[in-house]
């Protein structure tokens, strides 16, 4: 039912927590809490490393659980860099489907707001591609997932507000914040965003202002996770994997049916290529620039 009155403190939630360093796999966890040791980052020398922190289900009054791992983490060396996200699940059971579609009104009218507001770096944005007046479209014409895929790279249904997560989890994803070990910062995320939620399912009409928005929320209007700046070689990376992937992607296409490039590598034998298809599988290729085309050296190899 919507729209519906709906305490933000009585919403569930959870959070995925990204860093770099540490012993992830030493970690204890407290009950239902998972490290995903799949999920790297990347550190300083660009290396793989950290992992991903999650909760299980929870409501605010059991907060204190992430203060305690955040400790625990932090204890064993790990710490978050301009490579780390957070990442804020709200449950939706209350509303059921009828708030997605409102949800969807909203993303598109204050994304840029929440954007502004979590001080999203600018090199993030990647994974955060915009929930757009299409999507609307096509949810309204066929109500599930799909409607929320945004092609472009990476293929993905990850938009910054994740209106897919419904379908999967029962949840919203807001992906918009950077990464944080800091308890204050990762508590004035999730509960700015548990606001916003309840915002949006009692029907509330909002400013676009980012600090308006904060205060008619009574949510923190600072004290967010910053954005910090990449490293040198990782902006040089990152500028000729762009270079390269409109030369690739008729390859990727070939190889993956509905197949978009993920990510592209330079690595001793060629160029790996990391191709995602329409169901986030990612399938890795390593490719070489011959004279005359491209020549595939391995793959598939995932």
């Amino acid at each position: 039912m919507w729209p519906k009155i709906v305490d933000w403190k009585n919403l569930r939630f959870g959070v995925e927590i990204e860093f770099i360093g540490g012993k992830p796999e030493q970690v204890e966890l407290l009950p239902g809490w998972i490290m995903s040791l799949d999920e790297l980052q990347i550190d300083e020398t660009g290396e793989d490393s950290g992992s991903e922190l999650k909760p299980p289900p929870m409501l605010w009054e059991d907060r204190g659980q992430i203060r305690e791992m955040l400790t625990r983490l932090q204890a064993l060396g790990a710490s978050s860099n301009w490579s780390c996200g957070l990442h804020v699940h709200i449950g939706l059971e209350p509303w059921g489907q009828d708030i997605v579609l409102p949800l969807l009104d909203a993303a598109v009218k204050y994304q840029e707001s929440i954007q502004a507001l979590l001080n999203t770096a600018e090199h993030r944005l990647v994974y955060c591609p915009p929930v757009t007046p299409e999507m609307r479209e096509r949810f309204l014409a066929d109500p599930g997932p799909t409607a929320f895929h945004h092609r472009g790279r990476p293929q993905s249904h990850r938009c910054g507000i994740n209106l897919a997560a419904w379908f999967d989890i029962r949840t919203v994803e807001i992906r918009y914040a950077n990464g944080s070990l800091g308890y204050d910062e990762v508590i004035n995320t999730i509960e700015f965003c548990l606001r916003f939620v309840a915002a949006v399912g009692a029907g509330r009409e909002l400013s676009s202002d980012p600090q308006q928005m904060a205060a008619q929320l009574g949510a923190s209007l600072d004290g967010y996770p910053p954005s910090v700046p990449t490293p040198r070689w990782f902006r040089e990376r990152t500028w000729l994997e762009e270079s390269l992937i409109p030369a690739l992607q008729p390859l990727a296409a070939h190889h993956v049916k509905d197949g978009e490039i993920h990510h592209v590598l330079p690595v001793p034998d060629g160029i790996l290529v990391s191709v995602e298809d329409a169901d986030g599988k990612l399938t890795e290729y390593v490719l070489r620039p011959p004279a005359e085309g491209w020549e595939l050296v391995r793959g598939p190899l995932m």
